[in-house]
């Protein structure tokens, strides 16, 4: 319905969830990881089934569809969703986190692409994630460059210099990493770390990441618009399949900053990459 309201403006997108008390409040596991990704793979499947075939039946470990229920002297013995949406196949992304070959294989199967990062993992563009999401694809017989199908993701902070930008920025990295480190989105840090940083005593003792080091890693970007720039052509040319990023800032940046950050993006940075002009080579 999403999806014919706004004329075919909806991305859809799928996740497995990280809290219990956003999976288990629904009766579904999520401590016992092994059967949350197979309840998660059997209602994704059933997902598709619906928005791309005219009409559909499911008979798995967890879903019987449609119940065999006798209905008017008759068994029923496939569903059709009404309505359904615009664009067919619909177009779905999905975080990628653990990137183990399990979920991998099962995002190339069914064509699911695939975000990195976001500011709270552990760096933007992840070598290893890229590769081997390319090699999952290529086990379901795509061949592709790398980067292809994926989004990576950055937090940034446009300032005149790049030290300028992380004075700025360090409070809001430090309060997104309070948020972030205890639901083990940051992976680099122990469970000591995640207790520390809750204790102002022991914080600035704990070798928690710093914005220094996340600007340097590439998780973070900070600076002029040349040199951010710079950056995501670096970026462009080690993965030559990569056609989206997604920009954003730590939670609790004040929406007055996220605003003026994004209109001085979308000015500065983004014309670098939206006003090339391909060169016509004529034919013989």
């Amino acid at each position: 319905m999403a999806d014919i309201l706004t004329a075919g403006r909806v991305i859809f997108g799928v996740g497995r969830g990280y809290h219990t008390r956003e999976v288990e409040t629904f009766g579904a596991p999520l401590l016992d990881q092994p059967a949350n990704r197979d309840l998660f793979e059997e209602q994704v499947e059933i997902i598709f089934k619906a928005f791309n075939d005219e009409s559909f039946s499911h008979q798995g470990t967890y879903y019987t569809l449609p119940p065999r229920v006798p209905y008017r002297g008759y068994e029923l013995t496939e569903l059709t969703l009404v309505p359904r949406p615009l664009r067919r196949p619909v177009e779905c992304w999905q975080p990628i986190q653990s990137a183990t070959a399990r979920g991998l294989d099962f995002m190339a199967r069914h064509g699911i692409k695939g975000v990195v990062g976001g500011g709270s993992a552990d760096g933007g563009a992840l070598p290893r994630v890229i590769h081997a999401y390319r090699d999952a694809l290529s086990r379901t017989g795509r061949e592709t460059m790398l980067g292809a199908d994926l989004s990576i993701g950055f937090h940034f902070y446009m300032a005149k210099t790049q030290e300028q930008g992380m004075r700025a920025a360090a409070g809001y990295f430090e309060e997104n990493l309070k948020m972030f480190g205890p639901l083990r989105l940051v992976r680099a840090l122990t469970d000591e770390q995640i207790e520390a940083m809750a204790d102002p005593t022991k914080a600035p003792y704990a070798g928690l990441p710093t914005i220094e080091e996340a600007v340097k890693g590439g998780a973070f970007l900070c600076g002029p618009a040349e040199q951010i720039i710079e950056q995501l052509m670096k970026l462009e040319e080690a993965y030559p399949g990569l056609e989206r990023i997604n920009v954003a800032h730590p939670v609790g940046t004040p929406q007055r900053i996220i605003l003026e950050q994004l209109q001085q993006f979308a000015e500065e940075v983004m014309p670098a990459f939206t006003n090339r002009v391909t060169e016509t080579v004529v034919g013989d």
